[in-house]
This record gives structure tokens, sequence and C-alpha cells, in this order.
């Protein structure tokens, strides 16, 4: 038995009003079990002194099949109108509170000159003085859902001018007295709601040039690591999110590598991480993202909201991996669907900066910078073959610079175009003999003709050229690995 406050996962266990369990898992029943269930024995005990005040009266009035249909309709309406507004968490019978004074307010006011005793000093002109202050209170106040409460009460007024006191003549004419017509509209505007707030958007971002589909309640969250973070709004136990991020390596993209690197640091077996405690890890596997070949990753989680899916995909795009995660929650397998589908509608566009480089090449077509900016880009993004006519245009015009010269050798021999982009090495070599990235295109030069030793001397010449340079540090020694390894078989 729990005592004091229950906490947000205990009541979004036992039924509360949870838009995206409601929206994407199809949990509609939630929208009449949230208003049975309470945060505290305070929030109980308020709720039930107005409701006996209230409906106590309405019950004597009218047949009790009609309030029964009042409570059903407010409480629809509540947890609708609740919905439409936000899809956090809601509950309690506020809105059935707010039904039953609306339809006094309406009915006592219809009846001013015929009700009976027990229906004045709370209905009519009387009621109004509560609601009013009743609504004033929940806009003052942190954490109250005034959208429920204005469904429950419009529900209630609208209940008001059918409801009819017990023996009146035109009771068997009033909607009313067929109160499952009442409740039916009631489910018809929830399921409007529901439809309404149930579709997908496509989310794109420029930088990144991805697009994904996306439940049109889901939102962007801060993260503050880099990366887009959405999320469908829950913070615990029905929490489902997604991540991307683009990780530079500054070489063709590894996505097996960037898989296991992520294995090591955040899915550790048996360790906290930042994604959870990882119970197993299941890859990584090779797959079709968006058309490209990727690595996937699977994993179960332990949180002390209970436990949790994990997929990851690492995608690689020229000199980058896009790293996106989806985390779901184990009770609710349906989730599996939803991560389904915006893995299957994932597509990777055109970035702005490729657009922006494409333009101003077009604009300045004799100019050789904006045609370097645009081979590097198109190179760096890897589409080499397209990179070669714009850089070679740009050496047309600028045959001094080098730099130039070093991005073409790189996007020949990406293209598989070997001896032309060893010509192209060498060439940049002459215009720049000391310049470290005419010499590292040399080194790549010489793996690509699979001459290990003479790449390691000239890698060795470009380490006595910039001996600081971390990078040419870390390629020498793991050219040296490669080779000791050869040796070795």
């Amino acid at each position: 038995m729990t005592r004091g406050a229950v906490d947000a996962d205990a009541l979004v266990r036992w039924g509360a009003k949870a838009g995206p369990l409601i929206l994407e898992v199809g949990q509609g029943w939630r929208l009449l079990t949230a208003n049975l269930l309470h945060r505290d024995g305070l929030h109980l005990a308020l709720n039930l002194l107005v409701l006996a005040a209230a409906g106590v009266v309405l019950e004597r009035t009218c047949r009790r099949w009609d309030y029964v249909a009042l409570l059903c309709v407010s409480g629809l309406a509540t947890m609708s109108g609740s919905l439409a507004w936000s899809g956090a968490v809601s509950v309690g019978a506020s809105g059935l509170v707010y039904g039953c004074i609306g339809a006094l307010l309406v009915l006592g006011r219809r009846h001013r000159l015929e009700r009976a005793s027990r229906l004045r000093g709370f209905s009519g002109e009387s009621a109004l003085p509560t609601v009013l202050v009743f609504l004033w209170m929940g806009w003052t106040s942190v954490g109250v859902d005034n959208a429920g409460h204005l469904g429950g009460l419009v529900a209630g007024l609208l209940m008001g001018l059918f409801l009819e006191p017990r023996g009146a003549a035109s009771q068997a004419h009033s909607l009313a007295g067929r109160p499952l017509v009442s409740v039916g509209v009631a489910l018809g505007v929830a399921a409007l709601v529901v439809v309404e707030r149930s579709g997908w958007r496509v989310e794109r971002d420029d930088g990144f040039g991805v697009s994904v589909a996306m439940p049109q309640g889901w939102r962007g969250e801060l993260d503050g690591q880099g990366r887009r973070t959405f999320s469908n709004g829950l913070v615990g136990l029905g929490r489902a999110t997604f991540s991307a991020e683009a990780i530079e390596t500054g070489e063709a993209g590894d996505g097996l590598s960037q898989a296991r690197h992520f294995v090591e640091e955040s899915l550790p077996l048996g360790a906290p991480g930042p994604e959870g405690r990882a119970v197993s890890v299941l890859g990584p596997s090779t797959t079709r993202v968006g058309g490209r070949v990727a690595q996937r990753l699977r994993a179960e989680l332990a949180s002390p909201e209970g436990p949790r899916h994990l997929l990851a995909l690492f995608v690689p795009r020229g000199e980058w991996v896009y790293r996106l995660v989806f985390t779901w929650p184990a009770e609710w397998p349906e989730y599996q669907d939803i991560v389904s589908r915006m893995v299957a509608e994932l597509r990777f566009d055109e970035p702005s900066v490729l657009r922006e480089a494409r333009g101003r090449a077009l604009l300045t077509p004799g100019a050789a910078g904006p045609q370097r900016e645009l081979g590097g880009v198109l190179r760096r993004l890897g589409q080499p073959r397209e990179a070669v006519l714009p850089l070679a245009e740009s050496v047309r015009l600028a045959p001094s610079h080098v730099g130039t010269r070093v991005e073409l050798a790189r996007a020949l021999l990406d293209s598989g175009r070997v001896e032309e982009g060893c010509h192209a090495a060498d060439e940049a070599s002459l215009y720049g003999p000391s310049d470290t990235g005419a010499l590292e295109a040399g080194v790549r030069c010489e793996l690509a003709r699979g001459r290990l030793t003479r790449a390691l001397e000239r890698l060795e010449e470009a380490r006595r050229v910039d001996p600081q340079d971390a990078r040419l540090r870390a390629a020498e020694a793991a050219l040296r690995g490669v080779m000791e390894a050869s040796r070795r078989e």
C-alpha cells in the first residue's frame, strides 16, 4: 500500500492520463480511469467533499442513469480537454466536480421558478460564485490542469441544457432520457481529439542533412552535448527518446569502430552508463538505413523506472558518422512499431553547408575559392567523384594553391583513380615541399599502391616537418602496428 503522495510513475502504471500512451500506444481507456486516481489524500478529500455536495443534489434531482451519464461525459470531456491542450500526466476527479457544478448552474437557471428546495443553495446563480472561485484557484496555482477543468465545466453546462428534474413533463423528450446517446457523443468527441493529436510529422535538420518522421507530440529537448534530442514528453516510466549526433572522424567514417566505442563508453555490461545499466547487448551488425550501409546495436537496459530497450544506428557519411539512438520502455512493446517506422522513414538529405557551397560556386564560376570550397565539402561528405571536377577547376584557376592540389589528390584517391591521385600528390609536393598536407597525400598514394614501407618513409618525413602533429603521430603508430602484424603473419 502506498502512503503519502503517489509518484508519477505509479500513476502512469495505474491508469493516469498520459498523452503519449493514449495517442501512440492506443490506451484510450485512460481518459476514464484517470478521473478515479489522485495524487494524495488531500487531493482526493477535496474532490470528494465538493462532489458530495454537488453530486448528491444532482443524484436526488435527476434520474440515476442520467446522473451516471453526466459523470461519464464530464470525465471524458475533462481528459479530452486536457489531452487537446497537453500530453502531460494528469489525474483527479476535479473535472467531474466541474461537470456537476456546470449542470446545476444551467439546470437551476432553467427551472428557477419551479425548482424544489433541494436545488436551492447549489444551483442557478448560487453556483456561479463557486465556479468562479474554483477557476480562479486553478489559474493561480501551479500544476493544475485548467484545460481539463474547463472541459468538465463545458460538458456539465451542455448536459444541463437537457437534464430535467424527476417528474418533469419534458423529461421523456430530453437527451438525458437517453444516457447512452450522450455518452456516445462524448466518446465521439474524445475520438476526434485522439485522431487529431495522433498524426506524424517530419523533423528536418539542415545542419545534419537528416530528416525523420516522428509522432506529432514529440518535441525537441535541450541536450548540451551537441546532440539533437527528442522525446514523447514523459519523464519516467513511459519515456521514449530519439537523439542524433554527427561525429567527425577526419577520415572515411567507420560505423563499426564507432559502434564498438559506443558499447565500451555507454553500454558497459553490468555497470551504470549514460543510458542506464546494460543488461545485454546484441551486435553490432550490418544493416541499411535510408539507403546507406550502417551498423546496428540493440541493448536491454535496467533503470529505476523499469526495463528499457535501446536501438543505436551508426551511419557513415564521408568523414562523419551519424549516431542515432532510440530508447523506449519495455512495459509497452507497442513502441517497437513506432521506432521501426521512424527508422524506416529516416532520410539523408543534402545538408545546408553543401547547398551554400553550391550556391557560391554557381554565383562566382570564375573564382577559385568557391570551387575549392565546393569540392572540399563534397569530398568530406563522401562524394569524391563529384568533388574532382570543381577541385580540378580550382587548380586550373589557382595552380599555386597547395591545399587545393592536396584536396584534388585525396578526391582522386578516394574515387579509386590511384595513378591520377598519385600524380596530383606529387605535384602538390612540388608546390609545397614542406607542406604536411602534401606529404600526407604522398603517404596516401603509397598506401593505395600497397607500398607500406614507402608509405612509412614518407610519413616519417612528414613527422620531421611537424613533429607536434598528433594526427601524424597516431597515423605512424597505426601504420607500424599494421606492418608488425603483417610480419607476424
